[in-house]
């Protein structure tokens, strides 16, 4: 019934097509100019679908002003409590392709670049544009004085690794609106501190832990369920709660990883996530880029990446521990010729580097070779069946 009466709609939309576009001295309906007929009519039905879009779309020419918005909250907005239907000149179509992208939060618009923003939610240039301007002045990014700045960090979260002198090497623990690497070679305990901070991440903050859930993308398939079960039992958890709130993630390439990053922001907003594990950062692009000539390629498509995760981090202020392979430089005679993965693209995306290395029998050693604010310093640490725990001295 509604394919008979579409199409009886669309017959009569052709029908005013021929009558008003056919050439002279040619009836409606002649075959002889069949072609034209067509695209006259292609054209019109074009023509009424844009119309549609641009009543419910910001308007190519027009600004969002969002002076009216800041005066009736008496200069004072709460972001957090906005959405982005809340933009002055953003129309239900725009609104709904931004929150289905999963950018209901105005702060996590205001962080991204707009070709981003126009190529993960489908809108135009000119309108990403000016909607993430808008989310910008909302937020007020603008210059400020470092004490502001100090007194924000005081508040900042930090999840205990259950080592207090790992803690302490850390400045208390993994810190919030902060991309953590771990760094080392195999069985350095890199896995084991990322499962032990999925645990610790739900304890209550006077606890050292956040009150909330992990989301961890394994792209070498070393996650491992019962290695949490324990952990969370140790710590006297509800095991089958604890497991609920460990959100993962099997990423199988590089593409994949990024856009499982991509639909976080979903998951982030809805399910109280504070942490997020990336194990291992650069596992696929190793093994899909190689040669000299894939070098570039790749070291942009990681760049990206790490700066995925922060701004993942930076919006809802939420942690990151990204683990990352070692490499030998065969040019190195004297010293230790390991060296970790990814370059200085890595290096200078990640906020705190923590070099992990064996010790004896089940201790591990970790030392942070990258932090701002915090000495070079070592801790020594053990892995033991209830998880990470300091060593005995």
């Amino acid at each position: 019934m509604t394919k008979k009466s579409t199409k009886s709609k669309d017959n009569a939309t052709r029908a005013e097509v021929e009558q008003i576009d056919k050439p002279e001295g040619v009836k409606a309906g002649d075959n002889a100019d069949s072609e034209e007929i067509d695209k006259a009519f292609e054209e019109a039905m074009k023509a009424e679908v844009s119309s549609e879009e641009t009543a419910e779309n910001v308007e190519e020419n027009s600004e969002i002003d969002v002076t009216a918005v800041i005066e009736a909250n008496g200069g004072q907005v709460d972001v957090d409590s906005l959405t982005v239907k809340d933009i002055p000149g953003v129309g239900p179509s725009v609104a709904k392709k931004l929150i289905d992208s999963g950018f209901k939060n105005i702060r996590a618009i205001a962080t991204l670049p707009p070709r981003t923003l126009m190529q993960e939610s489908g809108i135009g240039d000119k309108t990403a544009e000016k909607i993430v301007k808008a989310a910008q002045d909302l937020c007020k990014m603008e210059f400020t004085t470092a004490d502001v700045v100090f007194e924000k960090r005081k508040n900042l979260g930090r999840i205990v690794t259950s080592s207090n002198a790992l803690n302490e090497i850390l400045g208390g623990g993994i810190e919030t609106g902060a991309i953590t690497e771990l760094v080392g070679e195999f069985r350095t305990g890199k896995t084991q501190i990322a499962h032990q901070c999925c645990v610790n991440v739900q304890l209550p903050v006077d606890q050292g832990g956040l009150g909330g859930k992990a989301l961890y993308v394994d792209t070498e398939g070393t996650f491992r369920p019962e290695r949490l079960a324990k952990m969370a039992m140790a710590k006297g958890m509800d095991v089958k709660e604890a497991l609920k709130n460990v959100i993962y993630a099997r990423a199988y390439n590089s593409e994949h990883q990024i856009n499982i990053l991509r639909q976080a922001r979903k998951i982030i907003e809805t399910q109280n996530i504070k942490l997020i594990v990336i194990d291992s950062l650069i596992s696929h692009f190793r093994g899909e880029y190689f040669g000299l000539g894939s070098l570039g390629p790749r070291q942009q498509l990681l760049n990206m990446h790490i700066h995925q995760i922060m701004q993942l981090c930076d919006t809802y202020m939420i942690a990151a521990i990204v683990t990352n392979q070692v490499q030998a430089k065969p040019d190195v005679f004297f010293g230790n010729p390991i060296v970790p993965a990814g370059g200085n693209i890595i290096a200078h995306g990640s906020t705190y580097r923590v070099y992990l290395r064996k010790g004896k029998g089940d201790t591990r050693v970790a030392k942070v070779i990258d932090a701002p604010g915090l000495p070079e310093s070592e801790a020594v640490f053990k892995i033991s069946d209830k998880g990470i725990e300091d060593a005995e001295v």
